[in-house]
């Protein structure tokens, strides 16, 4: 039989399962970006403010987080859209394309659903090739959507300009499908097949970073600094995009080449021999919620710790550019607040919470992912362990996990920021400004639980309600969306610190909200089948 046979039945299949995904994909992507660069005139409307928000770019903390700045010497709003928006939404396209392949490829392998396939008039290639075919296209969709699309929104961005931006996002997407598809082969389970993508995609942002302090040799090893030095929107160049197609073509046959040496489920390499018997850190359900867990949780919270870091490094030099934008004082005016230092520490720290929503979604939702996977059934069958008991432990694991990444971000940025403003004092003062966030964030993991006891095929729309969050919190008092908008937002009813004025009751009240919502998840889990 041919190795390829049923590639194209198999795309069909992919497509028809992900029609909701997919879409949602491309859809929060473009709404990332485009929302983003629809409000620049509304911050920077004269060219004195965008070349005051171009010496920020001057900042080490900066070009380690966005890029290397090309084009500040007259910084236009496609230099700006470049700069400060390329790197950022590199890496969101970057994760949808190895979360896509791995849910096509090594997750289908795990749970038994390409031996069932392949059952058929499948050959042994077929699986792989058409989750690279779906991906691949559905990031030359997306590319295409923002070529066209950031132009329509801001028509002071060139077509060409335009194009150029996303096809190096695409170059990009194009490189993680294939690293993704490379891992895939490697490991047995699909968590760290996307773990390994993933800490190769944080390697290739910090060498992209280390290179643009540096004299810029080591960000020609990272496809993310490939498609920045494309120089869209300033003197754009097309070539920089060779290597990346070259080095998706080197993967990809990489990918099938290793896939022809291992058996149907395995990896090439292969994990050791468990313990015969448990150990007391697995003597419950909440120890194994937490070891299921511990790879996501030490990479948020290493995460939080450095972007909460960054936080205070440059609160300082933040306050000193919003006294002299008219823009940005209106802002923060219309949220009654102080152009302060401490006023971008309760900013940052308020959206860094918001992120960290995204821990407590991708933690809860690990409940549907066992009962996907068909290991639920023999945990709950073959021991005393009820359904009730496993639910709530696994939702421990989640506040428990919420309180480490989000406390990790605040205590980096309050260590950093009594350093830099000499007062040690507001190591707690920052640390507490961030844990007042926790309610909201249990909110959104109320929800997570919410719809997966009752409606577990569409849990998956939580991270609709988060994309929704952030994007009504960073753009809401710059459109000037209602107010009742913002309202919805559970991140609207905590208190502002270390600036505002400390409040109990909409902290309890969330709290209250988190606790009914979990309940009402909970309670309709033991009355459902699972699956």
């Amino acid at each position: 039989m041919n190795g390829m046979a049923g590639t194209g039945a198999l795309v069909k299949l992919i497509l028809r399962r992900d029609r909701i995904r997919i879409p949602v994909w491309i859809a929060g992507v473009a709404v990332f970006l485009l929302g983003s660069v629809a409000s620049f005139p509304t911050a920077y409307g004269t060219a004195a403010e965008r070349q005051a928000r171009a010496t920020l770019m001057d900042n080490p903390a900066t070009v380690v987080l966005t890029g290397p700045g090309f084009g500040r010497e007259d910084y236009t709003y496609g230099a700006m859209t470049a700069n400060e928006m390329g790197g950022m939404t590199a890496v969101l396209i970057a994760l949808m394309s190895i979360l896509l392949v791995m849910r096509h490829s090594r997750h289908e392998e795990e749970s038994g659903r390409t031996e069932l396939l392949r059952s058929a008039v499948v050959g042994r290639y077929a699986p792989p090739a058409a989750a690279l075919i779906t991906v691949l296209g559905v990031n030359l969709l997306l590319g295409l959507v923002l070529g066209l699309g950031l132009p329509a929104t801001l028509p002071e961005l060139s077509l060409s300009g335009s194009l150029l931006f996303a096809a190096g996002l695409t170059s990009v997407g194009f490189v993680f499908t294939a690293v993704a598809a490379v891992t895939a082969q490697l490991v047995e389970h699909g968590r760290a097949a996307s773990g390994l993508a993933g800490a190769l995609l944080a390697a290739t942002f910090a060498l992209r970073g280390a290179g643009d302090l540096g004299d810029g040799t080591l960000s020609w090893l990272s496809p993310i600094g490939w498609a920045q030095r494309t120089r869209a929107y300033v003197d754009g160049t097309w070539w920089p995009l060779a290597p990346a197609l070259l080095l998706t073509i080197v993967l990809v046959i990489l990918a099938f080449t290793l896939r022809g040496r291992r058996d149907e489920g395995a990896g090439l390499v292969r994990g050791g021999l468990g313990r015969t018997s448990a150990s007391g850190l697995l003597s419950g359900p909440f120890a194994l919620a937490l070891r299921l867990q511990r790879g996501a949780l030490t990479g948020w919270t290493v995460g939080f710790v450095l972007f909460g870091a960054f936080v205070g490094t440059i609160a300082e030099q933040a306050a000193r550019f919003v006294e002299s934008n008219e823009t940005a004082q209106r802002f923060f005016a219309q949220n009654g607040q102080a152009d302060s230092a401490e006023t971008m520490i309760a900013t940052y720290i308020s959206l860094m919470a918001m992120i960290a929503g995204g821990f407590a979604l991708q933690s809860a939702g690990l409940s549907r992912a066992e009962e996907s996977a068909g290991r639920l059934e023999p945990l709950l069958g073959g021991t005393p362990l009820s359904r009730t008991r496993w639910a709530v432990a696994n939702l421990a694991a989640t506040i428990s996990g919420s309180v480490l990444v989000l406390g990790g971000g605040g205590l980096g940025a309050g260590l950093v920021y009594a350093a830099v403003s000499g007062d040690v004092s507001n190591v707690l003062r920052v640390l507490a400004a961030a844990l007042v966030h926790l309610p909201a964030v249990w909110v959104l993991a109320g929800i997570a639980t919410l719809l997966f006891g009752l409606v577990p095929a569409v849990s998956g729309l939580g991270w609709l309600v988060l994309a929704w969050v952030v994007f009504v919190g960073m753009f809401g008092p710059l459109l000037r969306l209602p107010d009742w908008l913002a309202e919805v937002s559970p991140f609207a009813h905590t208190p502002m610190l270390p600036t505002g004025e400390p409040e109990a009751t909409p902290l309890i009240a969330l709290t209250a909200t988190a606790v009914v919502l979990m309940a009402i998840g909970v309670t309709a889990f033991r009355r459902r089948d699972t699956a």
